[in-house]
């Protein structure tokens, strides 16, 4: 097995702006593995949050090249257990790597990975699309510009429910809020009975991942769900949001990739929990993946394709929320 590690600098279509950033590009690496005539592709996007660049992604995965490259006849779950020890400071590059590494085990078989995985796509949720912090304006400008039927609206301002409110004028979909850990649990439970009259179906991480107290309080009174997000990085976090949370969003990025991702929605299932996987700006390599896991889902974010000027890769479709599968086999995903 061989490694090809690809950088880019995604462009945007619009200023992406959530309440803690603001960017005009996406940093991203795709991982190709290749092996026995066969390419598996993997993605991760570099994230200042979580200090992960992409020069850090490459340089632990060219430090373990040679031991990455010996792994090329394990099943996938054996490939994360082993590489993982050595990734615990860079999950994301991990996660890249098992993405690629599901893909290439799965073409191999021809199969599908949903196939490999035996889930069943007849009953799979659709994605929303993301609207970042902006103007009034400009917001209502990008919804225009798409109309779609779930948008999921970044807050954190000190307008937050004035924004709602014009949005709603302008929209019957379904509104996702996402405040990015920008309230307190006080300001959450108020705003979440305006945001319940606005046709709100949950709240993202409201409250920073640290606030425990709060995010006690907040589920106890809260009028609208509370998804986990930055709360729930890794698997056992799970279980540490039963209870403080009614669903949980798994980031591929961050877990380490599909095999411990799955595992974690599996786990989120056992206890009752909501399941939601959300992507973090990722090509249609990286959405193509998320793809795979939508029977175990109750909602999905995986617009980060919808959201650049040029996508790199071809791989699944999204028309109106709507996610159809490429005719290839594994994720089905391939750079242009």
């Amino acid at each position: 097995m061989k490694i090809k590690l690809h950088s880019y600098n995604l462009q945007l279509k619009h200023t992406f702006t959530i309440s803690r950033e603001s960017h005009d590009f996406q940093p991203s690496l795709v991982v190709e593995l290749i092996s026995d005539g066969f390419s598996g592709f993997g993605e991760a996007t570099s994230n200042p949050y979580y200090n992960i660049t992409v020069t850090n992604m490459k340089a632990i995965i060219q430090e373990n090249l040679a031991f990455i490259e010996s792994l090329s006849g394990e099943k996938p779950a054996d490939f994360w257990r082993k590489l993982q020890p050595l990734f615990a400071e860079n999950m994301f590059a991990l996660c890249a790597l098992d993405m690629a590494f599901n893909d290439l085990y799965a073409r191999k078989q021809n199969k599908k990975l949903y196939e490999i995985w035996g889930l069943n796509i007849g009953k799979n949720p659709m994605t929303d699309y993301t609207i970042g912090i902006d103007s009034v304006e400009k917001m209502v400008a990008k919804m225009k510009e798409l109309p779609w039927p779930i948008y999921k609206i970044k807050l954190g301002t000190k307008n937050d429910i004035e924004i709602v409110t014009e949005l709603r004028k302008h929209s019957d979909a379904i509104f996702r809020i996402d405040a990015n850990c920008g309230w307190t649990a006080d300001q959450a439970i108020e705003n979440s009975f305006k945001l319940k009259e606005l046709g709100v179906e949950f709240l993202e991480q409201p409250l920073k991942a640290n606030d425990i107290e709060g995010a006690k309080i907040l589920f106890k009174n809260s009028a609208l769900p509370i998804i986990a997000d930055e709360s729930c990085i890794v698997e056992s976090d799970v279980e540490k949001c039963f209870g403080l949370f009614h669903g949980v969003n798994v980031k591929l990025t961050k877990c380490g990739g599909l095999t411990p991702g799955k595992r974690m929605l599996e786990k989120a299932k056992e206890l009752g929990l909501k399941t939601m996987v959300g992507c973090m700006t990722e090509s249609t390599v990286g959405i193509s993946a998320i793809a795979h896991l939508l029977p175990l889902l109750d909602y999905v974010d995986m617009d980060g394709g919808l959201l650049l000027k040029k996508d790199i890769a071809k791989g699944i479709t999204i028309h109106n929320g709507v996610i159809s599968y490429a005719d290839e086999n594994g994720t089905g995903a391939s750079l242009l």
